[in-house]
């Protein structure tokens, strides 16, 4: 097995450096707003229910502009809608790579947005739609000139999807759908919803629910407020259906088979959240080890104290660990062996996430009051990444996957 960063990817991220130097720094440092301490506050639209402003969603949407013109924002794309087959380890080591730089325009996952793009809902529809679906919605959702959310949680239920309570039901060619959605996520701007509803079949199946494309402004479709979350802005809402009428055409996938519309790019979202969670530890690691050498309490340097030096040294020793699984399991994805690794999936997604927090937390502690302060980055790290530990599968779901394929539950006993 070779451990060595394949020389095209050493090549890309080569390439990201230059291109992060030469135009999103600048353009970052003209909207510096966004990124110093005043970040939450200027990135919200405190009396518009906490959503993203418009002004800060514009220089997102510069900066994917600018990205996609020189060839990076589509990377991990198909070559069939302008991308380049980006591997699932080449988008890990890429997304350790930019999260490890610290906050900036060039990664900031808060609003899921990077120079070089994650696009699960368009892989969904590349995967499940038809001919004139890829047609009407692929182009514009990478451009962003349509916004297709994600409604699958509901106020009853959350990983128990299986159970969920929003129904569609047949009408002639139309279905007519009824229920709510909770953290739709994307719904503060979006012009369509992936609304994912019960068809048939009962409670706890898997089979029997449907992906329906709504478009926002459908009869019926009503976003009642927004959630504001422990990190600012807020773009998910919750969002109610009342005989919301749809053509049978808006169905994405095969009736009854919407949950292997929602499972898609499953695994690769995960590693790629876990590659995030990598880098953004190893920043905050790096940052207080040069704070800790600086810092000076009773004539000495910070970093000679063994409390300091033990936590720090064990961070870093378990993040190469967790480094290591990512970059494993990213390459055994590549090579379609999905299932056979998705217990490692789950081991990875879940330690890094924990493990980020953990850091940054320390990293706080370490800094004093200016770690907890704004003026320093790590309380946004932390906010960010402690909501993966709940969002796509919480830390207790990973680990039930990873007990039941140790215990030989579900699949292969390892």
């Amino acid at each position: 097995m070779d451990f060595a960063v394949p020389g095209d990817i050493k090549d890309k991220l080569g390439e990201l450096d230059r291109f992060i130097e030469r135009e999103i720094k600048p353009l970052e440092a003209e909207n510096i707003q966004y990124f110093d301490h005043r970040r939450e506050h200027a990135r919200t639209d405190w009396d518009n229910d906490g959503q993203p402003r418009e002004a800060w969603e514009e220089l997102l949407g510069e900066m994917r502009r600018r990205a996609d013109k020189a060839g990076h924002l589509r990377w991990a794309l198909p070559k069939e809608v302008g991308g380049s087959d980006g591997s699932n380890l080449g988008m890990a080591i890429i997304r350790e790579h930019l999260a490890a730089k610290g906050l900036g325009l060039h990664n900031d996952l808060q609003n899921e947005s990077s120079i070089v793009g994650n696009f699960p809902i368009v892989m969904a529809f590349l995967g499940f739609g038809t001919a004139a679906q890829k047609e009407e919605y692929i182009e514009d959702m990478i451009t962003g000139a349509k916004r297709v959310a994600f409604g699958l949680t509901e106020p009853n239920h959350g990983s128990d999807a299986t159970y969920l309570e929003t129904s569609a039901k047949q009408d002639g060619g139309d279905w007519v759908i009824n229920g709510a959605k909770r953290w739709n996520t994307g719904l503060h701007n979006a012009t369509h919803d992936l609304v994912f509803a019960r068809t048939s079949g009962t409670p706890g199946e898997g089979r029997g629910i449907t992906c329906f494309i709504v478009p926002t402004d459908t009869p019926g479709f009503k976003v009642e407020h927004m959630w504001w979350t422990l990190n600012m802005p807020s773009d998910h809402a919750e969002v109610s259906l009342t005989d919301v009428r749809v053509p049978g055409e808006w169905i994405l996938g095969d009736v009854d088979n919407g949950l292997a519309c929602a499972q898609t790019f499953l695994h690769e979202n995960r590693i790629r959240q876990a590659a995030s969670g990598v880098g953004a530890a190893q920043y905050c690691i790096d940052e207080t080890v040069d704070y800790a050498n600086q810092r000076k309490t009773w004539g000495k340097p910070l970093s000679v104290n063994q409390a300091i030096q033990f936590p720090l040294a064990e961070y870093h020793t378990e993040n190469q660990m967790v480094r290591g699984l990512v970059y494993k399991t990213a390459w055994h994805l590549d090579r379609n062996d999905h299932m056979a690794v998705t217990d490692q999936v789950s081991m990875a997604n879940y330690r890094a996430n924990r493990l980020v927090c953990e850091v940054a937390d320390f990293a706080m502690q370490v800094h004093g009051g200016m770690g907890y302060s704004r003026h320093k980055p790590f309380e946004h790290i932390y906010r960010h990444h402690r909501r993966y530990r709940i969002t796509e599968g919480s830390e207790q779901i990973q680990i039930r996957k990873v007990a039941g394929h140790l215990f030989g539950f579900l699949g292969k006993n390892r």
